[in-house]
């Protein structure tokens, strides 16, 4: 396991009732964490058993696998794991129990495992009750637990939650687990924008525009939706509440197109002609406009906030061919990023504030790099598949959504980690899918 030294010891005093044993004094030790920004991470050996049922109700054993499933699939998704295979396994949770005084770790320690999650349910009529525990096979420790209670429905958002603080018992990061990414498919014969879970999970139609509607953007509170729409046969950009729907339409003579929000503000930027030229202006959620941000002769668009809200990168023109430029507000100094190559767009700021990702231009078609706020450490994360375009990073920086053609003509949302491993195809739907977009944390969700 990669591990960060010197951390803090952490007390973990867990009140575990009904099925919950006492914590013992043992468990107030030292841990490790996965160091999420190392790019040679090793995946963890993780065991993830069938769930022990807890009474004779006919349901325990089915709702048991599915959850066991579910967590493997959510976790493996991260990237930091390699989810063990069951018929390894030398015992079962399900007769043996779920607690450290139950389980006999040298019987998982020799098939490789270093981590293993148990966990039990009991389900009454439409109500479950779940309890989940993550240990250490080696200390022979349990790092975390917790008991949920809800309806058999929200299996799904409980699982979630138990997987939100394994990741961030691990990595010190709350992950990316309640979060959603916007993307535009043309399944109905025009683009409109849908919406699905961080795993491609649950895809819902948001825009009805039966037009062409591009670039979709998240409010940094996850509550609105900014995008570019045809609907009014004229690219005019809305701004939309993601639960009521309401909100503003700005329609400037032109064009009124990619629109970014800055970070912890209800402010976004978005680039308008109505001047003349392409500019990239400052406004209200209201779309009440506060400023101009670029003045240039050539074409600024595709403006993307740094974490802080006081720098923003753009592309821009104004060396004759299309390259990534960072602006600082509060010096109001431009200087040019990219340099490789003779057309980047597409940047897309990284949560961690210090790298960009984008889109580049080269001789086998398109691809996506990474580069330093200070243009060093440039990295080429996907090449010779297709066309690769679209970067959003993971509101915890760890993974990176795109739109590929690798596997033909047809474009669809992939994932990657932050350094272009285990890229993988997100969801499969009719038609062409792009721009992806992925939301910040969503805690309601």
């Amino acid at each position: 396991m990669i591990i960060q030294k010197n951390i803090k010891k952490i007390c973990l005093t867990l009140l575990f009732s009904l099925f919950f044993a006492a914590v013992p004094p043992a468990l107030l030790a030292k841990y490790d964490y996965i160091d999420i920004t190392n790019p040679f991470i090793r995946k963890i050996p993780m065991g993830i058993p069938l769930l022990k049922a807890f009474s004779k109700n006919h349901q325990e054993p089915m709702m048991a696998k599915k959850t066991a499933d579910l967590i493997s699939e959510t976790l493996e998704f991260t990237g930091y794991f390699k989810i063990l295979d069951r018929s390894a396994f030398l015992e079962s949770p399900q007769k043996s129990g779920i607690t450290a005084t139950n389980i006999k770790f040298k019987n998982w320690t020799s098939i490789g495992t270093e981590l293993l999650i148990t966990g039990g349910l009991l389900i009454k009529g439409d109500k479950i009750e779940m309890e989940l525990r993550l240990y250490d096979t080696f200390k022979q420790q349990l790092l975390t637990g917790k008991r949920y209670k809800g309806k058999t429905k929200d299996y799904r958002r409980i699982v979630r939650r138990f997987c939100s603080r394994v990741i961030f018992k691990l990595t010190n990061n709350k992950g990316f687990f309640n979060s959603k990414i916007a993307f535009v498919s043309t399944g109905t014969g025009n683009k409109e924008i849908y919406i699905c879970d961080f795993d491609g999970y649950n895809p819902k139609k948001f825009t009805n525009s039966r037009n062409i509607t591009l670039s979709p953007a998240w409010s940094s509170d996850g509550k609105w939706l900014a995008y570019t729409s045809y609907m009014r046969k004229h690219p005019d950009l809305y701004i939309k509440n993601l639960i009521s729907r309401h909100g503003t339409i700005v329609a400037k003579k032109g064009i009124n197109s990619s629109p970014a929000w800055v970070p912890g503000k209800f402010e976004l930027s978005a680039t308008f002609s109505f001047t003349g030229d392409q500019e990239i202006h400052l406004l209200t959620g209201k779309g009440k406009f506060i400023k101009k941000l670029t003045e240039n002769r050539g074409i600024d668009s595709s403006p993307s906030w740094s974490p802080d809200g006081k720098m923003f990168a753009f592309v821009s023109k104004r060396s004759g061919t299309p390259q990534i430029y960072i602006k600082n507000l509060i010096t109001g100094n431009v200087i040019r990023l990219t340099f490789n190559g003779k057309y980047n767009t597409q940047p897309s700021w990284a949560p961690c504030g210090n790298k960009i990702a984008y889109s580049a231009m080269t001789r086998q078609g398109i691809d996506i790099y990474v580069v330093g706020v200070d243009g060093n450490n440039l990295t080429r994360l996907t090449t010779n598949k297709g066309d690769n375009e679209s970067p959003s990073w993971s509101p915890d920086g760890s993974l990176i959504t795109f739109c590929s053609t690798r596997k033909g003509s047809v474009s669809r949302i992939y994932i990657m980690t932050a350094y272009g491993t285990d890229q993988r195809q997100l969801l499969s739907l009719p038609g062409q899918q792009t721009s992806p977009a992925w939301s910040p944390e969503i805690m309601n969700n």
